[in-house]
């Protein structure tokens, strides 16, 4: 560690000479301000490109790789006029006096041109995070390999290491491993969506098996990617061993809901009690399964909220699937009518209303009985079919207005309280006399 540290003293040491003697050369300054000159070019014309280019109608008819290459060098735009006035100024030195005195010009022109082919790279990536952190990387590495001391860096990063159970950690490693985890996951991410298309158009696969294979899919893609990239970086996995043991020990403590629900995840996906798509009721929640994830479903209640469920609370508790073997639901409606109305003829009503339904199933015949002679009058009791329970509430009501009307022109009341008070002698007490219009 000490032989390490007086090492990094010492190339600091040379590299601060080195720019002292830069500094002092008056070629130093021109090519200072020829840089300052050509940014302030790239600037302008940035701003020039930008105001007269409209980036989503460019290149519309052209070959989708070359509208992508416009589009990223519009983007880029300053860097990209940036680094060709280096390019032009460095020839333009490079002949006229000795390459030596046209070193910072040329290294800026090589730091632009490796900024705008990470920043064609990266333009792949849709995460803005991910693309900065790759981009600011991958920049700081070509810059390091540009000046010639991408060496002495790793050779700095690579003398700091801590032992763990037999593992030799270094902050170089420890960087390699970072790069690598995030290539491999972008690209099994890729992998996994490509699958996952591939999976939803498939026909003759259930939604249940769809949302059990992609997740299948996703977890071995990514287990394989942690595998390959802490291989390639020389890390011996029996040597995480110790690490595997703590992550155990915080499951067991911490994570025992997260470990519940993703079980009971898998769990629903096999025994197929719920799939995307299903009408269930838990506890108050009503809804359309709209999406089921690795930690809960997602039920959409059609008036714009979702129900964001645990999986667990599917496994252990009540649920109503309306459409768990057969989507066809049974409607019922009840309704009261008077005495003077004729109870059969009522039935019959009911019966022809509710079948003139659009939406009634017409293989099953409605049907109305008499349930009660009550005080407020007689009680009904009107079934009919329906091929999804999506939308019953609205099917109710409407069955119920077309009830109503066709009391109306039938003459039949339905019966309700009427509550009369009289007085006596303009005070206290004051008789109560319920009775039952007809």
């Amino acid at each position: 560690m000490d032989m390490g540290l007086k090492d990094l003293l010492e190339s600091i040491q040379m590299a601060a000479r080195q720019v002292g003697a830069e500094i002092a050369s008056p070629w130093f300054y021109l090519q200072f301000g020829i840089i300052l000159a050509a940014a302030g070019i790239a600037y302008a014309a940035d701003t020039a490109i930008h105001a007269r280019v409209e980036l989503s109608s460019l290149g519309m008819r052209w070959p989708l790789p070359l509208r992508h290459f416009a589009r990223v060098m519009v983007k880029s735009a300053s860097t990209a006029v940036f680094a060709v006035l280096m390019i032009v100024s460095r020839i333009v030195m490079y002949h006229a006096t000795w390459p030596s005195r046209s070193y910072l010009i040329a290294v800026s022109a090589k730091l632009a041109l490796a900024w705008l082919v990470i920043r064609l790279v990266t333009s792949v990536i849709d995460n803005a995070f991910i693309v900065k952190l790759v981009s600011i990387a991958a920049w700081l590495v070509a810059a390091l390999s540009i000046i010639g001391q991408l060496d002495w860096a790793a050779e700095t990063l690579d003398s700091f290491a801590i032992d763990v159970g037999g593992l030799r950690l270094t902050p170089l490693l420890l960087i390699k491993a970072g790069a690598l985890l995030i290539v491999t996951l972008w690209a099994t991410n890729m992998a996994s969506n490509f699958a996952e298309s591939r999976i939803n158009r498939a026909t003759d696969l259930t939604p249940s098996i769809q949302v059990l294979l992609v997740k299948i899919i996703r977890i071995g893609l990514m287990v394989m990617a942690i595998v390959i990239a802490l291989g390639a970086v020389g890390i011996n996995l029996a040597a995480l061993a110790v690490f595997t043991g703590a992550a155990g020990v915080g499951i067991g403590l911490g994570l025992q809901k997260i470990v519940a629900n993703f079980i009971s995840g898998l769990i629903l996906l096999v025994d197929k009690s719920v799939k995307p798509g299903d009408l269930v009721t838990i506890g108050d929640n009503s809804g359309k399964i709209s999406a089921m994830k690795t930690r809960y479903i997602s039920v959409a209640a059609g008036d714009g909220r979702e129900f964001l469920i645990p999986n667990e609370d599917l496994v252990t508790q009540k649920v109503t699937n309306w459409t768990y073997t057969d989507k066809n639901t049974l409607v019922k409606i009840a309704f009261s009518t008077n005495y003077d109305a004729d109870p059969r003829q009522v039935c019959k009503l009911a019966i022809e209303t509710a079948g003139a339904h659009p939406r009634a199933t017409k293989g099953k015949t409605p049907n109305c009985i008499l349930t009660e002679f009550a005080e407020a009058g007689m009680k009904f009791s009107l079934t009919f079919w329906i091929a999804d329970p999506d939308g019953m509430d609205n099917v109710k009501s409407d069955v119920m207005l077309s009830l109503w009307d066709a009391f109306k022109a039938n003459g039949i009341r339905v019966p309700y309280p009427v509550r009369e008070l009289r007085v006596r002698g303009g005070a206290l007490p004051v008789e109560s006399v319920v009775e039952v219009s007809s």
